[in-house]
């Protein structure tokens, strides 16, 4: 009956699946006309979007909506017979919110030109209750930044490794043209788009609405450019070369895309990246290694088709390649004894989106994903299971390879569409959900070395045996609902929402039998199984904005949140023939509850004058049911090494708060940026799914109280700004300062035994020292022919990272030493570097 149960769900699930949705690409435009010099509202008064067919007319108040709108920057053209035509260009459309542009068009009786002006952006955008962060394509060209990876490292309460709020890093959601990119077995993104092809980057630090699920912490939706009426094209090469020197990774990176008509009504984009380097580590490298060691490779297109006004066919496709080589200090010598990594992305998708009128429009999508990551390309029976060679002192790997070899397969099928539709004047209704189906393989042979607390090998103890080998189809749904009562037009808002997410795991947990076989012996029997629950979620979200004065507003929301586990922690060792073996040392769990967390905020934003916006925001999250490992099997059983049966659990418990604290000016002449000010604590009683299992290697008690995480950024200041120069220069200025990083100090004089045997083993319980860095970059753009626009334009600039060449501290040993014993170069951040480029624009 419950397979029968889960059946009928899922086969009306997919009946269904093209009335639900997922949205996160489109905002909306809307505004008073109004007589200029009387202030009477201007009736049928026409508003079009400059390079679309998206427009709109105004109401018997003046008032007008335009939806549906794809995010990004429009000239918009406010027109009406009678009246001087109004072109207002550079108004920036956002993801998931509303841009308001209103319009005093002067009375005439002849035909004069247009009265042009630049966009006027709100400082305070009032239709949110969470905290989210937009960025245009813009911040790559002025900023010291060259991924969307560090543009969210810029935001306040993200720390350098983009921990979100406390939250690990595996916990944001990553999505393209609101399509998730995420690798299901390891967590966090997947692939990565051309730099040319972002057009807008919306960055969700709490309090995201129910239309995005499967994350804890964040959800970063990037949204990609469009063709348009025009033919652009854009290209861009680096180097950090050019002058030679010892700072340098050898990195050369090209991007090139272009975009246009094709025919009438349709339109195209495309754009490649491709990127060459030796890495930080070419010195030890290139002995073993022809240049470049790292390649990776990065390609988008589109199509668009405008068959009417309210209707957009987008057609498009992603694809990701990186190859690289491991790297590790201590086997320096020996860097052919590491295997090389290959990943593939591959995605296409289809996105129709169509306006029925002006208060109701939809958003449909099907896209398939697929992730290939291999380790070793090696064949399989050439993988060498028997242990590596060590110098005398166990500091060096002289000899030998690590027994690492992995096939791993993701594929995503999803469908999906978003119904957006305005009832009245109060209430924005928006309703939808998803189907996913996966297809999820992995093939890994692994062992490792038993270690000891202070990271030393037991040389004669037999290697752990981390091999799975499994292939399975689960499958997830998910539908929700959420209104948007707009109280008034100052700003007084209430956000009500409700998701329902759905995991079948599709798979059995065996029930498994260790029995004593004498002389410490074990052997593990299968004495049957169990299918797998289906998870079945509720996750309320409820958000409130309200003036509380001229130019100040308040904002609350609190939200639960739910994210399945990794497919790892899932299935990893439930091969029925390595469970009867008991050769396996981690043994998945399909029945892993999801990860929950409960989080509120509260915020206040005041804007002054000449667009500065001063706010703080203080946040609380809980997280439960995070994944650890249990071991069942006495330390002393000789079984799969010393551990015998070890499972993946729910159990863990997390917690963070904080206070951030920001200064921000967006726009204006000679000087734009921000300044923030983060305190946060992050605690804790386990930093990833695997410390249990580390706990019981070391002969340790697992930790019963909360301890500060290894990310636990206490202090945290960024000012990031950009400074108009003389001669057309361009100045723009990134500092981040930390407080120190917690790590464990329990010194050993030997690596063996601790050099005070009465200290209490405490995870986390000294501070390393504080970390500051200094990024810059400078530019000068050129412009070659401004007729016919839009203008040909060479920009040429200089990337510095690290600047004041600042040694920062990333990692000690457990004595409190940088690098430990070896001295290793990456418990350092990489010292200064130097990019320069140029792009041509035309």
């Amino acid at each position: 009956m419950n397979h029968l149960r889960t059946t009928c769900f899922c086969f009306l699930a997919t009946l269904l699946a093209p009335f639900l949705g997922w949205g996160g690409t489109n905002g909306t435009l809307e505004g008073l006309i109004r007589v200029k010099g009387t202030g009477e509202p201007l009736v049928g008064a026409h508003v079009m979007l400059s390079g679309t067919r998206l427009g709109g007319s105004s109401d018997e108040n003046g008032w007008y909506t335009v939806g549906n709108i794809p995010a990004g920057s429009y000239s918009v053209r406010v027109s009406i017979i009678g009246y001087q035509t109004q072109i207002v260009n550079d108004v920036r459309i956002k993801p998931d919110l509303k841009t308001r542009l209103d319009a005093d068009l002067l009375p005439t009786l002849v035909e004069t030109e247009p009265v042009v002006s630049t966009g006027f952006r709100p400082p305070i955008q009032k239709d949110v209750t969470g905290t989210v962060y937009t960025q245009s394509s813009d911040v790559f060209t002025a900023l010291p930044v060259a991924s969307v990876g560090e543009v969210v490292g810029l935001q306040p309460g993200v720390t350098m490794e983009n921990n979100i709020r406390g939250g690990k890093t595996t916990e944001a959601l990553y999505l393209v043209d609101g399509l998730p990119v995420q690798n299901l077995l390891e967590g966090g993104a997947g692939s990565e788009i051309p730099q040319s092809a972002i057009g807008e980057m919306a960055i969700q630090t709490g309090g995201f609405d129910p239309e995005y699920g499967n994350a804890l912490s964040g959800v970063i939706n990037v949204i990609t450019r469009r063709g348009s009426d025009t033919a652009k094209y854009d290209a861009r090469a680096e180097k950090d070369d050019i002058f030679g020197g010892q700072q340098v990774d050898h990195r050369n990176e090209v991007d090139i895309s272009a975009g246009g008509p094709v025919a009438p009504d349709v339109f195209y984009f495309a754009s490649i990246r491709g990127v060459h380097t030796d890495s930080r580590w070419w010195q030890d490298m290139r002995r073993f290694f022809d240049s470049p060691i790292e390649r990776d490779y990065n390609g988008f297109g589109k199509m668009d088709y405008l068959p009417s006004s309210s209707v957009r066919i987008s057609l498009q496709s992603l694809y990701t390649y990186s190859k690289t080589h491991d790297y590790e200090y201590s086997w320096r010598f020996n860097l052919r004894g590491l295997p090389d990594r290959d990943q593939q992305g591959y995605r296409i998708a289809a996105i129709l989106s169509h306006a029925v009128s002006q208060s109701f429009y939809y958003t449909a999508s099907l896209s398939r994903y697929q992730m290939n990551y291999d380790i070793n390309s090696g064949p399989r029976g050439s993988v060498d299971t028997t242990m590596y060679q060590w110098d005398f002192y166990l500091r060096y790997v002289v000899g030998g390879d690590r027994a690492w070899w992995a096939r791993k397969r993701q594929i995503t099928e999803l469908g999906k569409v978003d119904f957006t539709w305005r009832i009245d004047d109060h209430h924005l209704l928006k309703f939808g959900g998803e189907f996913n189906q996966q297809n999820i393989f992995s093939d890994v042979i692994r062992f490792e070395p038993q270690l000891n607390v202070f990271g030393k090998p037991f040389v004669n103890k037999p290697m752990l045996d981390f091999s799975t080998d499994y292939r399975y189809y689960p499958r997830s749904a998910a539908a929700y609902l959420q209104d948007k009562l707009e109280l008034s037009r100052d700003g007084m808002l209430l956000n009500l929402g409700m998701r329902f997410d759905l995991f079948d795991p599709r798979a059995e947990r065996p029930l498994a039998e260790v029995v004593p076989q004498g002389g410490n012996q074990y052997a593990t029997q299968i004495v049957g199984t169990v299918p797998a629950s289906v998870k079945k979620l509720f996750s309320p979200r409820i958000g409130f904005a309200a003036p509380f004065a001229a130019s100040g507003y308040l904002f609350i929301n609190y939200g639960e949140y739910y994210q399945f586990p990794l497919f790892d922690y899932l299935y990893s060792g439930l091969n029925n023939v390595s469970l009867q073996k008991g050769v396996g040392v981690l043994v998945g769990n399909p029945d892993l509850k999801p990860e929950g967390t409960r989080s509120w905020e509260m915020s206040i934003k005041y804007a002054l004058r000449d667009g500065v916006v001063l706010s703080g925001t203080y946040f609380h999250k809980e997280t439960t049911n995070l994944i650890d490992v249990k071991t069942f099997v006495p330390t002393n059983s000789s079984v799969a090494g010393d551990y015998g049966f070890a499972e993946f659990v729910n159990n863990p418990y997390a917690r963070s708060s904080g206070l951030e604290l920001s200064v921000v000016r967006e726009t204006g002449k000679h000087l734009r940026g921000s300044i923030s000010y983060t305190y946060m604590i992050a605690e804790g009683i386990s930093e990833d799914a695997r410390s249990g299992l580390q706990y019981y290697e070391w002969g340790l008690q697992v930790p019963a109280q909360p301890f500060p995480l290894s990310w636990d950024q206490r202090h945290t200041v960024k000012v990031v700004g950009t400074v108009d120069l003389p001669l057309d220069l361009s100045l723009s200025v990134l500092w981040v300062f930390h407080t120190g990083r917690p790590y464990t100090y329990f010194p050993s004089k030997d690596g063996f035994t601790p050099e005070d045997s009465s200290l209490t083993f405490q995870p986390n319980n000294a501070r390393m020292s504080d970390y500051n860095v200094m990024n810059i970059k400078v530019s000068r753009t050129f412009t070659l022919t401004a007729d016919p626009p839009p203008a040909t334009t060479i920009t040429a600039y200089i990337d510095g990272r690290n600047i004041l060449n600042a040694k920062n501290v990333l990692w000690v040993d457990s004595g409190g030493k940088v690098g430990g014993e070896l001295g290793d170069l990456s418990a350092w951040d990489p010292g200064r570097r130097v990019r320069f480029g140029i792009r041509l624009e035309f």
